[in-house]
């Protein structure tokens, strides 16, 4: 599996902002839906297009917690791969950052939708 995996540079700051926004307790909750987020989506990413890892950390633990098995699965199902694949972390890696852009823009979009 992996120790630990960083968001992109730019995530950082959307961790943090959304966390703050939301209300959620820890930033590793917003990284959590970032994931499930990504993944609902159903679109298989390009392991070949991980984003820089110069933002957030999150230790295997802390990120994914006691419902680790789920999210392995979901991962697991969507590339049709085994859990123990060299490359899980990176598709961790790609849905984490993709879901977190993709939350970013819905709350842009959304203060966007106030002033319309």
């Amino acid at each position: 599996m992996f120790n630990q995996i960083r968001t992109s540079k730019e995530n950082k700051e959307v961790v943090s902002r959304l966390t703050t926004k939301l209300g959620l307790g820890a930033e590793n909750v917003i990284a959590r839906i970032a994931i499930g987020y990504s993944i609902s989506k159903k679109k298989k990413l390009d392991i070949n297009n991980v984003k820089d890892s110069s933002g957030k950390t999150y230790s295997y633990k802390i990120l994914l917690g006691e419902h680790d098995r789920i999210y392995i699965a979901m991962i697991c199902q969507l590339y049709a791969l085994h859990e123990s694949d060299p490359d899980i972390s990176k598709y961790f890696k790609l849905h984490l950052d993709d879901g977190l852009d993709k939350l970013a823009e819905e709350d842009y979009n959304s203060i966007n939708q106030m002033f319309v």
